[in-house]
């Protein structure tokens, strides 16, 4: 059984990690309603973005002049898996559901005799993965310097993989990130960027298809274009989608182990009180029959 001393110290030990849960819940909670704001204020326009390509896209269809960026390379044999995951901890199970994606995707490619590269932006992932997966690393990115990510972090990483799929390094990228629900919930997201996929157009996306516009100097042109910025937007949009749910997925964790502290020192305390009274009953009990002695 532990001694006063060892109880007390303990408690104090609880008290002072509770102050250091707490402060960060509040700084999470803090930074997340930045993050949330960027993060949703950058979704119209990247579904805006979104449908004017898949537009575009369902105009040149299967011509022969598409540009490579949506026509691919007619294979998919070399697979580039994008992780995107955060450059700290204590933020719950938010990079552990990635590299989950992450990992069941690996296991299916590798199942259907595909090859499989990976390139990690952010610590943990590289961590978590390079335990099983080291073999198949061609780069990481170091995202620990950049205090708050931009548009043009996100196109200097486009840019490397488009430089990466015109030298034929691989036929096929795709990018796992979280996107941002809620606080409590962040949704595991897989998305194919090289060759770029879009949704099947909507009603406007369609219209405007079927409108009789003339681009200058071509709709293949229009799309070579806008298909690097495309995909540099899906990037940066990721990021900003991540940085939202690590704050959400921290603020949460924090929040429960400032409760988990709270009632681990209720129960220390209940224990210290009941070993004082035993201590202070012995004491009584030893000065009691020494006087009957007496």
């Amino acid at each position: 059984m532990p001694s006063l001393k060892d109880l007390k110290n303990r408690i104090d030990s609880v008290k002072s990690t509770r102050k250091i849960t707490k402060a960060m819940q509040m700084v999470a909670a803090a930074k997340l309603r930045r993050a949330q704001d960027a993060a949703e204020n950058a979704r119209p326009y990247a579904e805006r973005m979104e449908a004017v390509m898949s537009g575009l896209a369902a105009s040149v269809g299967d011509s022969d002049n598409a540009p490579r960026l949506i026509a691919g390379t007619g294979s998919d044999q070399v697979q580039m898996l994008v992780v995107m995951t955060s450059e700290r901890g204590l933020c719950g199970g938010f990079n552990s559901s990635i590299v989950k994606a992450a990992r069941l995707k690996i296991q299916e490619l590798q199942a259907a005799g595909k090859t499989v590269k990976i390139i990690t932006i952010g610590k943990k992932g590289r961590e978590q993965l390079k335990r099983d997966y080291a073999n198949l690393f061609v780069a990481h990115i170091d995202m620990s310097d950049v205090k708050k990510v931009g548009y043009d972090d996100a196109a200097g990483i486009a840019q490397s993989l488009m430089d990466r799929f015109a030298d034929g390094e691989f036929d096929v990228c795709t990018i796992f990130f979280n996107r941002f629900v809620s606080v409590i919930s962040q949704e595991p997201t897989v998305k194919q960027i090289i060759p770029a996929v879009f949704d099947a157009p909507d009603a406007e996306a369609e219209a405007s298809a079927a409108a009789p516009y003339d681009y200058e100097p071509s709709e293949e042109g229009v799309l070579a274009d806008l298909l690097p910025r495309s995909i540099s937007t899906q990037i940066f949009t990721a990021f900003l989608e991540n940085a939202a749910s690590e704050e959400g997925a921290r603020m949460t964790a924090m929040d429960n182990a400032t409760r988990n502290a709270g009632e681990m020192i209720e129960k220390l305390t209940i224990e210290f009180n009941r070993s004082r009274q035993a201590a202070i009953t012995n004491e009584l009990i030893e000065i009691i029959s020494g006087a009957e002695a007496l």
